[in-house]
This record gives C-alpha cells, structure tokens and sequence, in this order.
C-alpha cells in the first residue's frame, strides 16, 4: 500500500532527487580538483564572460590580446546568452571608452614608449546596410548639412593626442595614445537608430550600429599602417534618455519572466567590452594626409577638368584605356576602382578580381552601390564612354599627301592619293574649343591661330562662329588650309584657318 499511495508523486520525487543530485555534484567540484587547479583568472578567460565573438578563430581562445577597449555603458540585459551584448546609447551624449594595454613583460617592444594611432568609426551592424553605406551616410549628410555622426569631446578625454576628424568621413575619428600612460576616450555619437530604417511610419525598431576600434603603429617610413588589434562592439542609439527607458524596459520584462527563462539570458554589465574582430577594411584612410585615398599618382587622374591646355583634352580615348580586364587581381581591382572615383565601394569589393567585378549585372551593382553610383559602375565595368556633342573629321592640306604617294603603273593620279582625316570631339560646341583643338592637331598654341573660315559659295571665305558650330552636322568631313595673317591687327606669326 505504501508503494500505491507514492505513485502519483513519483514525477516529483524523482525531479527532486536529480536536483539533490546535481547540487551534490557541483558542491564537490572544489573538494576534488583541489585549490591549486581551478583559479578564477580561468572562469574569467571563459567566452562568455570575456564577451568573445562565436566566430573567431579557435586558437584564439586563450590568447591575449595586446589591447582592450572598454565602453562605459551598461549592456542590455534582454540577450541570450551565446548572442553577442548589444549596449544602448543616447544620442549626443559624451561616453568613455577606456584604451587598456594588455600587453606582457617583453610584448611588441617595437611600442614601448612611442605613440600608437587608433580609428574609431561607427558602422551598420547589418549586412543589407554595409552594402549601401555609402548612400544611406550621403543621405544622411543631406538631411543634416554640417552635422557629424561621431564626433570626440576633446576637453573630456585624457591621453589621446592630434585628434582629427575628417571632414568627408563623418562616422570616423582618430587620435594618437601612449599606451603606458592612461588614455580614455569620450565619444558621442549623433545619429539614432531609426534614421536608417526602411519604413518610417513610427515604432520601428532602430537598427543596430558597430562602434569598431583598429591600432596601427608606426613604420619605418613613419606612417601608422601597421595593424595591430581590432574590436567592436554592438549599439542601438536612442534619442536623450531614449536608452534610459530602453534599459529600464528591458530590466522589467526580465524580472518578469520565470526563473528557468532568466537563465537563458545575459546580465546586464556595468560596461561593455569590445571584442577582437578584423580589421577595418578601408585602410586607405589610415595615413597622415588630411584627405583620404592612396598617396599615389591615382589623385591626378580629375586634372583635366578646367584645364585650357590643348594637351590635356578628356577625350573619349582616354576613357576607354582604362577599362577593367578580366585578368585584374584584387589589388588592382582596388586601384581601378580608386582611379575611377568609386573610393567608397573598395570595402565591398575587397577580394573582388576584374572577372568578379565584371560578372555582376546591372540590378546587382545598383543593389550594392545604390541607383546613382551602380549605374555609373556598370557603365564603367563595361567600358561605355559617353558619345560628344559633335564629332567632325578634318584632313590637312591633300599637297603633302599627293607629293608622297606616287602614281601607279596606270598612271592614274587621282587613285594614289592617299588622304588621311582625324576626328575632333566637340562638346561645348565654341569657336575657343574648335581652335583648341585645331592647335593640337597641328601642334601649335591656339593663341597663333587668329581666326577660322568656311569656305561658302564661290569660293567666299565666311567666317565660323559659335552658331556655325552649332549647326554642323554630326561626323562631317573638312579639308583644312593654312595662310598668313594678311590682315593688319593679324600677328607675324599667326595663321588663318580655312576649312
């Protein structure tokens, strides 16, 4: 009888016994590794509690990082456990980032007593946004002329020396630290959330950002180039006192919830530490110039907009020399994609070769880069130059070419002349462009060309105007004939131009 009447208790005699169970189990955990074996330095180097991200490298487990980089601000309480921490922050307000050395006796001698330089930037969390960075950063430039998405308040921060803050780069901040002396760091941060979501029609939810840290030190050429460390962290930014409430929020549906489901998130932090990621792509931005890209001679490729001189005329030939092969490895890739003005895309297309890039269709590279700078790409990739104004074509004087070409065995003069004709491109459709041109074919200074004529009826020289100009039709074909200046206001040396 005494076994019938435990019967409908045995469910909970038996869920009390495992639990009896396994507090016994973990009460003998110390008695039998003994002191000397289990230290709280190795609970503390657990994931979990150093807040490491799932998806670096295993041997990367117990290995300390020269750096670390701790924002004073709580994270959430409202994430599970194996997620990454997310941290709320008020928009505009001033928070702390501690720049902490880890570094062991003898580690990176190569810094002791110099400077190193750190990059803080904040970036989108989600891959859809990464792919459209730069659109949606020029949009928010629109919307807020003058204003920065992060910036450094100076007069708070300790330690940190020549802080810079590029003008076109709004979500990026630098300075230089020592790491034997105590540096913090306080930023603010400027945009919210919900500024980048899709639909604005109120109680979205924000998206999250990626505040993100790279340490370069110095070469021997002086520059800081040389990777040493990098972390982020993730952050939504609220309105003033948005992330208070956030916070206060999150707090309260945790205290509501069951002990077993408490279990499943993380605490709430009192700060928030960066963990190791990759670097920055974008390592253009990481020399001493006062503007971004390469010190090289790829800054010279705009230098012939406004410039007078025949020599240098845009004309569409140049534009196809540079045309993406597919053969082009990443690097170079890289450069094209600087020496055509497409800078802010070289993070996407980092392992990208010239077969890559010249793969991608229209609709991709416009859902990458956005409307604007995808259609101007794809007319890059396939090489498609912009068709002039007015295309003529225009032969010197045909004596030079009969005395040089003889006549056949038939006699026949006419047939062995050989005339040889050269396009002019025209696009603003002047008188001043047409001499320019002009010039450079024949190798002079438009200044010694005093003035043009078309030949008209019976022979009257008419004297070419801009109207004219305007008026020629597409690809036609002149003979060009030079004369001294007979005229009293016509220079020594000038020429007269008949066509």
């Amino acid at each position: 009888m005494a076994w019938a009447l435990k019967l409908p208790l045995t469910d909970e005699v038996i869920e009390s016994g495992l639990v009896q169970d396994f507090d016994a189990s973990l009460s003998g955990i110390g008695q039998e590794l003994g002191a000397g074996a289990y230290s709280m330095s190795d609970v503390l180097a657990l994931p979990i509690f150093k807040q490491e991200e799932s998806n670096l490298p295993p041997d990367s487990d117990n290995k300390i990082l020269p750096f670390q980089y701790v924002l004073c601000a709580p994270t959430s309480p409202a994430v599970k456990l194996h997620d990454e921490t997310l941290t709320y922050l008020n928009q505009g307000q001033s928070y702390e980032i501690r720049m902490l050395d880890n570094r062991k006796i003898g580690e990176l001698p190569e810094i002791t007593g110099k400077m190193v330089k750190s990059i803080i930037r904040v970036v989108f969390h989600d891959r859809r946004l990464q792919y459209t960075e730069h659109q949606q950063l020029e949009g928010w430039r629109w919307n807020r002329p003058g204003d920065r998405i992060l910036d450094l308040d100076i007069p708070m921060s300790v330690g940190i020396i020549d802080p810079r803050a590029n003008p076109t780069q709004l979500n990026t901040v630098e300075f230089l630290w020592d790491p034997s002396k105590r540096t913090s760091v306080f930023i603010q941060v400027h945009c919210i959330s919900t500024e980048f979501t899709m639909r604005k029609h109120g109680g979205e939810k924000g998206v999250p950002f990626r505040i993100q840290i790279d340490t370069f030190k110095e070469n021997e050429n002086g520059e800081y180039t040389e990777h040493l460390h990098s972390a982020s962290c993730q952050v939504k930014v609220f309105k003033p006192k948005g992330a208070d409430r956030k916070q206060k929020t999150d707090r309260e549906k945790m205290e509501k919830r069951a002990p077993q489901e408490k279990e499943k998130y993380q605490p709430s932090y009192e700060t928030t530490i960066l963990t190791e990621c990759s670097p920055w792509p974008e390592v253009t931005y990481v020399n001493n110039s006062p503007s971004p890209g390469f010190n090289s001679t790829h800054n010279s490729f705009p230098v012939a907009e406004g410039n007078g001189s025949p020599n240098h005329q845009p004309e569409p030939v140049v534009q196809v020399a540079d045309n993406l092969l597919p053969t082009a490895t990443p690097q170079d890739a890289q450069q094209w994609l600087h020496r055509n003005r497409f800078s802010p895309f070289c993070r996407l297309f980092t392992n990208f070769s010239g077969v890559d890039l010249l793969k991608l269709t229209r609709e991709d590279v416009i859902q990458i880069c956005g409307p604007a700078d995808g259609i101007r790409l794809f007319n890059a990739l396939k090489g498609r130059v912009v068709r002039p104004r007015l295309t003529i074509y225009v032969c010197q004087e045909s004596q030079q070419a009969r005395e040089q070409h003889p006549k056949h065995e038939n006699g026949d003069a006419a047939a062995s002349a050989f005339f040889v004709y050269h396009a002019i491109y025209l696009e603003e459709l002047t008188v001043t462009e047409l001499t320019e041109k002009i010039a450079h074919l024949f190798s002079i200074s438009p200044r010694q060309i005093n003035q043009i004529f078309k030949q008209g009826p019976t022979g009257i020289h008419v004297l070419v105007s801009d109207e004219m100009i305007q008026n020629f039709q597409d690809e036609v074909c002149f003979v060009l004939d030079t004369m001294k200046g007979m005229t009293m206001a016509a220079k020594n040396d000038s020429v007269v131009v008949v066509v």
